[in-house]
């Protein structure tokens, strides 16, 4: 049952942020917006690292000297990954005009972060798999603790989904409802991580680094630059910092 809950808590942070919309009345603020940017960015950022890269890193130290060699190639993974789906899906829009493109633009932002969704929920399948076999590098708080700094993080990418929606006119309902959809990825994935652990036990570091070269991806290419697209640097940076500190605190205290 706590393995559920554990799985199931970043869905919960989506549907809160999702529900934001009923008490929306005009259009969302940009300075908001770059706010939900910072925030979600530097958790996702710490999030990677003391959740991810370094527990992959730990998984391998007993291997070799070389134990670094599957986290940076997860990275590298993870990385291209992502890169290759939107190279793929740019290639798709190539023809739009650049009016429908413009149009378009917060519909790219949703997609992006859902398609992300997919290796976050990865990653918390990833490592609770880790735990449940019996890994002496993870335990139940470090899962735990990861899956709250995804739910937290969620929060803000539910609300950054759904409000979207709403502003092209399809109704709070069905605004919530698309943001609750766009985080259903993720335990969907987390528990198809989990089945498949047993046969893939070996290559979790890879897991692990591939879920958070994923996550650094989406903040890089597509939170960073939407957030910058005005001249508000620090309405970004502080909560970067404060989403860094909140996500980095969790893990040392729930570790």
């Amino acid at each position: 049952m706590e393995i559920l809950f554990g799985i199931l808590l970043p869905f919960l942070g989506t549907s809160i942020g999702a529900s934001l919309v009923f008490f929306i009345k005009n259009k969302i603020n940009d300075l908001v917006e770059k706010i939900l940017y910072g925030f979600a960015s530097g958790i996702m950022i710490a999030a990677s690292f003391w959740s991810l890269i370094l527990p992959s890193l730990e998984m391998s130290k007993d291997n070799s000297s070389l134990y670094f060699i599957p986290s940076a190639c997860g990275l590298f993974l993870g990385i291209a990954c992502l890169f290759f789906i939107k190279y793929f899906s740019s290639r798709i829009d190539r023809n739009l005009q650049s009016e429908e493109k413009l149009l378009k633009k917060k519909t790219m932002i949703i997609t992006a972060i859902t398609l992300h969704n997919i290796p976050e929920g990865m990653a918390v399948g990833v490592i609770f798999a880790s735990f449940l076999n019996c890994s002496s590098t993870i335990t139940y708080m470090m899962s735990l603790s990861l899956s709250i700094g995804v739910a937290i993080q969620n929060i803000p990418e539910g609300a950054i989904v759904s409000i979207p929606a709403l502003m092209e006119g399809k109704g709070k309902v069905k605004s919530f409802l698309i943001g609750v959809v766009s985080g259903l990825v993720e335990p969907i994935a987390a528990f198809i991580t989990i089945i498949m652990s047993s046969f893939l036990t070996i290559v979790l570091p890879y897991l692990l680094a591939f879920a958070a070269g994923a996550m650094i991806y989406v903040v890089v290419d597509e939170l960073i630059p939407e957030a910058y697209k005005t001249d508000r640097n620090s309405a970004f940076i502080f909560p970067f910092i404060l989403g860094f500190i909140l996500m980095m605190t969790l893990d040392v205290m729930l570790g």
